[in-house]
């Protein structure tokens, strides 16, 4: 397994910025190869060749002073006249803290060490102590909420300066929609089977091992526009599971997807501004929209 925590920031890592503590989040700046950003960002046109809205894949953690944004993002945020994300209620910090707690805690569960197998223990027990979370804590939080908490730890960027933040923040005088609300977003992870959860929790484990001393590469593919190890996240690893894929990715943008449709379908034009693992590859929303007939160019 590898590549676990940009799939989990793709869902709902931002949620978790109030209710997780532990060791910060790395701030080195990441800098593209060429020093020109060029994060994920179409255009959408129809088939007469108008343009009928933009897609931006986001990334919901980015360390201080990182510089993303384009001309043509910036344009497009101006031109806009409605933005749509994953979750528009990201902003109410303490309601989704405590949407989190509510769903996640189940009283006296068990020690977190039992519900992994034995090659996980030692690993999970140094992770748990850097967190600073509580093994009480632990102990009352489901396999699923404890994978998303340690997912936090050592992870580039803080979500204060997500993608996804400051599009909304644009947008306080304009109209803003969500695919999803927060407790629809982590019922998600809620409604995976035991087996499954312990698997993302082992995942973010090992996902921790492999990418020490090597923090960043993921934002650093982001930054630079590669397509290509953005989509092997998408694949690979723990998303090589047919079921926690298609819970993650798959059936998440089959339900977006016809509600983007209409927002292009209406007058004005949208931006769609979503995680970057759901714009690109052949479950992506793009070429699902090429199969609907519109025309989405990669813009710089």
């Amino acid at each position: 397994m590898h590549s676990l925590k940009p799939i989990l920031a793709s869902v709902c890592i931002l949620l978790l910025a109030a209710c997780s503590g532990g060791e910060p989040a790395s701030d080195d700046i990441i800098h593209t190869d060429d020093g020109e950003p060029n994060p994920p960002f179409y255009e959408i046109t129809n088939s007469f060749g108008g343009v009928e809205g933009w897609m931006l894949g986001t990334i919901h953690a980015l360390p201080d002073g990182t510089q993303w944004r384009t001309s043509s993002i910036d344009d497009a945020i101006r031109d806009a006249d409605r933005v749509v994300v994953e979750v528009v209620d990201l902003r109410s910090g303490s309601d989704i803290a405590e949407t989190f707690r509510d769903i996640s805690t189940t009283p006296n569960i068990g020690p977190l060490v039992d519900r992994v197998n034995p090659e996980f223990a030692e690993p999970l027990m140094e992770l748990a102590e850097i967190s600073g979370i509580s093994s009480e804590q632990f102990n009352n939080t489901e396999t699923w909420g404890a994978a998303l908490l340690l997912a936090r730890v050592g992870a580039v960027g803080e979500p204060r300066n997500g993608v996804d933040r400051y599009v909304l923040s644009r947008f306080d005088d304009r109209r803003a929609f969500g695919f999803e609300v927060a407790r629809m977003q982590l019922g998600i992870f809620d409604g995976l089977a035991e087996e499954d959860q312990r698997a993302l929790l082992e995942g973010t484990i090992e996902e921790w091992n492999a990418s020490r001393g090597n923090h960043g590469h993921l934002t650093r593919a982001w930054l630079n526009g590669d397509d290509a190890a953005l989509e092997a996240v998408t694949t690979t690893g723990i998303m090589a599971d047919p079921e926690l894929r298609d819970a993650l990715l798959v059936d998440r943008n089959n339900k977006w997807f016809p509600i983007l449709v209409k927002h292009l379908e209406d007058s004005g034009k949208p931006l769609i501004a979503v995680g970057a693992a759901h714009l690109i590859g052949p479950d992506g929303l793009a070429a699902m929209l090429e199969e609907q007939g519109y025309t989405v160019r990669r813009a710089e």
